[in-house]
């Protein structure tokens, strides 16, 4: 059995104003040329197939062409319903694109042997069972009790997923029994996991709940699909538990990765091997930084990737000039007579305070003197300059609270 694993499409997208429609058409042409020159059986997308959940009507029809394409080379299609999918919106052409050899798991159903799929080799005898495990919404698998601390609430809902993949996984031995074949099972989803490593384009999906959902929780399956982190990658250093990442980068933070899909081979005995196809960068994206008097070598090392059909699009990070009002016109001369264009500025000084409060929370979820504290850790101050500053830190804070008293 031969799969491509894929996921994270987010058809689409506008990402700061500009559409990535030309992009996702040429990976999905890409795409259907790595299906035959392999010769995969089956292809899985384990996720976000769409940006939002009423996604624009040429992102749709790239959907259908795709469909349709892959339908003329034999090979089996698998979509999953991520966290950015609607399951209405998804679940609406079900039954058609069944007829195209598609099956769509917009959703957890009523029905837990829905989401068990038979996946048919070259032969067209069944090569392998699919667990086709969707993103998995707290109402699907859980009932709210009042009283629930924030922790109990993780740990019903982390015990709520795992109960879904065990019962599936059960389901999927007693299936392979009535089969009488050693079929590898395969499972898929659309989470995060312990030590996935993000991205800033990846959207938190169980916020106050579920954080992390631990590699020692899925069944002992032969291969783990997963999708909704950007980032290709193994979980945990495991070889058949993977993230195939996004195709195309999604946030100025993905510039630099190299984008792929991954290759599955499996037999009776198991996972046989994964490989990564490197998916080619059709727009050029890069975050330059530097101070207004190293930025224009930068920039204009940058514009060697662009041309006047396809710029550049950069983000500029400004160190030390932060401080100028008019940052958006300088840099707007340095890049003058450039194949680039400038989607966002940002101020590295903005930046730090942004990525401290990410990391920290809700304002009102911290006192006073942690946010200053936190803040001063971000500037380089002498050992005497911050213990004044504390001072008169505390001196506001006092005269403050006298005055509410």
């Amino acid at each position: 059995m031969r799969l491509l694993h894929t996921s994270d499409w987010h058809l689409g997208q506008h990402f700061m104003g500009k559409t990535r429609q030309a992009e996702h058409q040429a990976f999905c042409a890409w795409l259907i040329e790595q299906v035959r020159e392999h010769g995969v059986q089956a292809v899985l997308i384990a996720g976000d197939i769409f940006d939002t959940g009423s996604p624009p009507s040429y992102a749709r029809e790239q959907y259908n062409h795709f469909v349709v394409a892959l339908r003329e080379t034999g090979c089996q299609l698998v979509v999953l319903g991520g966290n950015h999918d609607s399951v209405a919106m998804l679940g609406e052409s079900r039954t058609l694109l069944a007829q195209l050899g598609t099956r769509v798991i917009p959703g957890v159903g009523a029905h837990l042997h829905e989401q068990l799929l038979v996946l048919a080799g070259a032969d067209g005898q069944p090569a392998a069972l699919l667990c086709a495990i969707p993103f998995i919404r707290p109402r699907d698998v859980l009932r709210s009790e009042a009283g629930q601390s924030a922790a109990d609430k993780q740990l019903s809902l982390q015990q709520a997923i795992h109960a879904h993949y065990q019962a599936l996984y059960e389901l999927a031995l007693a299936r392979r029994s009535e089969l009488g074949a050693a079929l590898p099972i395969i499972a898929t989803g659309h989470l995060t996991t312990v030590g996935a490593s993000a991205s800033e384009s990846v959207r938190e999906i169980y916020v106050g709940a579920l954080e992390a959902f631990p590699t020692s929780s899925f069944p002992a399956v032969d291969y783990i699909a997963l999708g909704h982190i950007h980032r290709p990658q193994k979980v945990g250093g495991l070889e058949h538990i993977r993230y195939s990442g996004s195709p195309i980068p999604l946030s100025f933070d993905e510039a630099r990765q190299q984008k792929e899909v991954l290759l599955v081979d499996l037999d009776t005995s198991g996972l046989r091997e994964v490989r990564a196809l490197p998916v080619p960068r059709y727009q050029a994206l890069q975050s330059v930084r530097g101070s207004l008097k190293t930025l224009p070598a930068v920039i204009a090392e940058a514009a060697r990737e662009g041309s006047e059909e396809r710029p550049v699009w950069l983000e500029v990070q400004v160190e030390m000039d932060d401080y100028l009002s008019d940052l958006q016109v300088r840099i707007a001369a340095l890049c003058e007579g450039l194949p680039v264009e400038v989607l966002r500025i940002r101020r590295a000084r903005g930046t730090a305070v942004a990525s401290l409060q990410g990391e920290q929370g809700m304002l009102d979820e911290l006192t006073p003197e942690q946010v200053f504290d936190q803040r001063l850790a971000s500037e380089t101050l002498e050992p005497e300059q911050t213990q004044r500053l504390h001072e008169l830190h505390d001196q506001v804070l006092a005269e403050l609270r006298d005055e509410s008293a």
